[in-house]
């Protein structure tokens, strides 16, 4: 499939020449060709240009309104102008002359958002201009752009305005679990990993391919979403839009190889309805061998990933367990124990975890015992779907006894 490809360039300069000096029709038909002319369409924060059917364009209108809402809430700044858009679904309808050459060109592969004004020292006045294509969501990852630049002067380091806008595209107002298209995800899953180091290169430029713009848009939205870490993301982004100094490197150093790891976990996970909060790692978790009668005790969640049991184990070493209490899932509504109902669906399985490396899940149940495969951090989960987990309810106790106590 081909994706689109987009741009964003700003003019600043005192005086400039609008790319486009024709006005759009407003209505009816052409009365020389008969053909279907653009129309006009506003909205609170919205003026389009478009071909579309009137519904249609009210309803792009209103998913813009919405992702406008959720990103200025995210960035804390208000929109304060009204963005201009030119939407084209059939350049067929577009008169001779009402779009620039140039802009025919990049609307039929994606978009390009054009902002022009005047700039002196950290004042500026810009007005953006968005041109887009109808498909893939680019009125409104433009859209995105154009806020940027009305709102902040700048978009920030390519890496971050072009994920930021894949975000704005993708948002659903009180949905924070993935909903990019299939295609974005499939690409991701099959594709060799992308290093953080890659992604956040200083030295990319706009409009350099979709599969670019799928890894920077991953990774922003497991920032945004990820407590471990959105705390200095928000800022660090901020300051890109703000003007003060920061680099991707400097805001996570002292965190990158936890950042590397639930990264690289989220991307082998990645599939529509996956919640990046429900799957936090808990780095601040401690563990201990078993030693004397005093058991490890742990409460896991169905409703969570990956969660510690605090066990620490040794490789080769017995450990018998006991869990009691009963979760529910939406394979199993009436709640099931730890083991689970049919197809192992709420079955409690475990993984160790060792040095920045997981090992391979295993079966538990309710009660028995297993023999560590490895060393390391013991962790548990309620087993189902990972695109399932919003709906799990309820908290199993587990107990843990090494065999040598037991």
């Amino acid at each position: 499939m081909t994706r689109r490809k987009t741009a964003s360039i700003v003019l600043l300069c005192l005086l400039c020449v609008a790319p486009t000096n024709y006005a759009i029709g407003q209505g009816g038909r052409d009365q020389n060709s008969g053909a279907r002319r653009p129309q006009d369409y506003r909205s609170r924060n919205f003026l389009i240009h478009t071909d579309l059917a009137k519904d249609d364009a009210e309803a792009l209108l209103q998913k813009m309104e919405t992702m406008l809402k959720i990103i200025s809430r995210y960035w804390g700044a208000p929109n304060r102008k009204t963005i201009e858009c030119y939407v084209v679904d059939d350049l067929e309808y577009w008169p001779a002359g009402s779009l620039s050459p140039g802009v025919r060109d990049t609307v039929r592969q994606g978009g390009i958002t054009i902002a022009q004004g005047s700039r002196r020292g950290n004042q500026f006045n810009l007005n953006a201009i968005v041109y887009a294509s109808n498909s893939y969501g680019t009125p409104q990852h433009e859209a995105v752009h154009a806020y940027c630049y009305q709102t902040f002067g700048v978009t920030g380091p390519t890496w971050y305005a072009e994920g930021m806008a894949e975000l704005g595209n993708y948002w659903v107002e009180g949905d924070t679990t993935v909903t990019a298209p299939d295609y974005v995800i499939q690409y991701l899953k099959r594709s060799p990993h992308k290093s953080l180091e890659e992604i956040t290169d200083s030295r990319q430029r706009t409009g350099d391919g979709w599969q670019n713009y799928t890894w920077r848009w991953a990774l922003c939205h497991f920032l945004v979403n990820n407590s471990n870490y959105y705390d200095r993301f928000r800022p660090m982004g901020v300051g890109f839009l703000t003007g003060r100094p920061s680099t991707f490197d400097r805001t996570f150093a002292s965190k990158m190889k936890e950042l590397e790891f639930e990264f690289e976990f989220f991307v082998d996970h990645l599939q529509r309805g996956f919640d990046v909060g429900r799957c936090v790692w808990n780095w601040k978790a401690r563990y201990r061998e078993q030693k004397g009668t005093r058991p490890v005790v742990s409460r896991i969640r169905a409703d969570k990933g990956w969660q510690p049991s605090g066990l620490k184990v040794v490789k080769g070493k017995e450990y018998r367990f006991s869990a009691t209490g009963m979760w529910r899932t939406s394979g199993d509504p009436e709640g099931v124990s730890a083991d689970g109902g049919p197809g192992g669906t709420g079955k409690l399985v475990g993984v160790l975890f060792n040095d920045y490396q997981l090992g391979r899940p295993f079966e538990l149940g309710a009660d028995g015992a297993v023999t560590a495969p490895d060393d390391g951090q013991l962790l548990l989960r309620c087993r189902d779907e990972w695109d399932q987990l919003s709906d799990n309810k309820g908290t199993i106790s587990v107990e843990w006894m090494s065999g040598e106590n037991g």
